[in-house]
């Protein structure tokens, strides 16, 4: 199924955990409608203006969320995130202009080493009742996930 021009439901529901646990990861219709508001108002964008958009984590059921040790609200429970990154392209850069110039509930800048442009990864999540641009970044200290406002 085509969620816009370039992008698949597939692409977007792909997990190699879910394959190698067999874990069901086929999204419901509400799911499937949130992912389809993701793609059109986040992942399109970003692909129309810089291209080849990766997505490394999109829709994770509750039991592959579990498996991973996601947190039980998690907006990839619901079809309204996705972890990605444009190749070629510094993943800070990358948050800011989305910052800049879309609409999203929250957007993490997550891992990145600065003076490393391939470190790390963007999620950003989009629930249009609840546009409320939250912008953090995620960093590991003391083997923990520590989270900071804006783009670091």
């Amino acid at each position: 199924m085509k969620l816009s021009a370039n992008f698949s439901l597939d692409e977007l529901i792909k997990s190699d955990t879910a394959i190698r646990k067999g874990i069901d990861n086929k999204p419901d219709e509400k799911v499937t409608a949130n992912l389809q508001a993701l793609v059109n108002n986040i992942l399109q964008p970003v692909r129309d203006k810089y291209g080849r958009v990766k997505v490394t984590s999109g829709y994770r059921s509750p039991e592959l969320n579990a498996s991973i040790g996601g947190s039980k609200t998690s907006h990839h429970c619901y079809g309204y995130a996705a972890d990605f990154e444009v190749e070629g392209m510094d993943n800070k850069e990358l948050a800011m202009w989305i910052r800049d110039n879309l609409q999203f509930t929250q957007l993490i800048l997550e891992f990145y080493t600065p003076g490393d442009p391939n470190s790390g990864w963007v999620h950003c999540s989009y629930d249009a009742s609840d546009l409320k641009a939250q912008v953090l970044t995620a960093t590991k200290v003391d083997d923990k996930t520590k989270y900071v406002t804006g783009i670091q």
